[in-house]
């Protein structure tokens, strides 16, 4: 059982730093070299002790006698945490992202729904970061003399540029939708996704803010801010409370939404004419 305890402990413990670099590529922050190599560091150390640990455990409940799927199935759940297991799979669908993206295809997005893109904010922020990781990484292939030393960083570094690459694809694939009877898909790549019944929107406008803050902030007044690019553009007023789930898992309740997108009139509109269609149905 200390095996699964060190696993946990390694696991929880590089929550804050991966969390802390995603989200901070996403609100437009520039991520000093040194942090981006440490947190990368630190995640692929405790990757390799859990998957060390999940063999000896599947190996056990095989013994028990369980079937693969689910001996794997309670290995994972004793060893990783579930804001791990999130920020796992938001790797992996980020990843997916790329050929989405390289495809020209997008995500959650039906015929006869409106796409609504919410990118403009951040995309020239995001390439230069990408160009300036670049540079770098040529930079330390030259200064750094040892062999072994120079691959761990060029791995890492690589990783850090299809990260960031990936976080925008995902943001690209998987843009806001307006159903057409006027329910909203409200989404941030693969970090947060939340679905707006129409009988639960009681008004729907064009504003635009600048909040200050992260990602996804609720507020002392209970609404709930998505912000991309430091601003938001369309206020949401409730007719009931909705719940939604933070990237990580933890759970809140939101009485009214503020997100972005980069045609504000053109969600707005799509909501209105599909619940003045449903009324008149």
């Amino acid at each position: 059982m200390s095996g699964v305890r060190a696993a946990r402990t390694a696991a929880a413990a590089v929550i804050p730093a991966e969390l802390l670099l995603v989200l901070c590529l996403a609100s437009g922050m520039r991520i000093p070299p040194w942090a981006a190599v440490a947190a990368e560091t630190a995640v692929l150390c405790a990757l390799v002790l859990e998957v060390w640990v999940l063999r000896g455990l599947y190996a056990a409940e095989r013994t028990r006698g369980a079937a693969r799927g689910p001996a794997l199935r309670e290995a994972v759940r004793a060893v990783v945490p579930v804001q791990v297991r999130r920020l796992l799979v938001h790797e992996l669908r980020a990843g997916a992202s790329l050929a989405l993206w390289i495809a020209r295809r997008r995500h959650g997005v039906g015929a006869g729904e409106l796409a609504a893109p919410y990118t403009g904010p951040q995309t020239a922020m995001m390439y230069g970061f990408v160009f300036v990781s670049v540079i770098e990484t040529v930079a330390l292939s030259v200064l750094i003399p040892w062999p072994a030393v120079h691959r761990v960083v060029l791995v890492i570094d690589v990783y850090g540029v299809l990260l960031m690459l990936a976080l925008h694809a995902a943001c690209v694939t998987r843009p806001h939708v307006v159903s057409a009877d006027g329910s909203l898909r409200i989404r941030y790549g693969a970090l947060f996704d939340l679905r707006v019944p129409a009988d639960a929107i009681a008004s729907i406008r064009v504003d635009r803010r600048y909040p200050d803050g992260r990602l996804v902030r609720l507020g002392e007044d209970g609404v709930l801010d998505l912000i991309v690019g430091s601003q938001t553009t369309v206020t949401v007023e409730l007719g009931r409370p909705l719940p939604f789930a933070r990237p990580l898992g933890a759970r809140g309740e939101a009485s009214g939404l503020r997100f972005h997108a980069d045609d504000p009139a053109a969600v707005v509109a799509a909501v209105r004419a599909g619940r003045e269609a449903a009324t008149a149905r």
